[in-house]
């Protein structure tokens, strides 16, 4: 039989980060995430700045979380970092009653919403050290 060598195949690796609770429904985030799926994350912060939606600000910081979280504890590179996922889902509502005439209640919800971003880059090529010159060997062998 012949020896069979496993290589061990370097996948992208994803980076995570969370918002949640944003008040704000996800209808609305979720059109703001459209507009960043798959792309750069670069570019999706320039898109994230020139949106006028209010929805715009926590997406776009949940990003800059995920781009600190790939740069800061992973060791990837900031240029090649791409939005693969971004989700937008349901979360907790708040019952609330607003007064109306005649002394009725009438409920409505507080809508909010979860954001999870997900990011992959190739890693920062790792750095050799410096050479030391050939004046300081000689005075670490003495």
């Amino acid at each position: 039989m012949a020896d069979i060598t496993k290589v061990k195949a370097t996948a992208p690796t994803k980076v995570r980060a969370f918002a949640r609770g944003v008040d704000q429904t996800p209808r609305k985030v979720g059109l703001v995430a459209a507009l960043v799926r798959n792309r750069a994350v670069a570019d999706a912060l320039v898109i994230l700045e020139h949106v006028p939606r209010r929805a715009a600000t926590p997406v776009k910081k949940v990003i800059e979380s995920a781009q600190a979280n790939a740069v800061n504890n992973h060791g990837l590179d900031a240029k090649t970092l791409v939005i693969t996922t971004i989700n937008v889902t349901t979360g907790p509502r708040m019952r609330r009653y607003k007064p109306a005439s005649r002394g009725r209640a009438l409920p409505f919800e507080k809508k909010s919403s979860h954001i999870l971003v997900e990011v992959a880059g190739s890693e920062k090529p790792k750095k050799k050290p410096a050479a030391k010159p050939a004046a300081e060997k000689k005075e670490e062998e003495k």
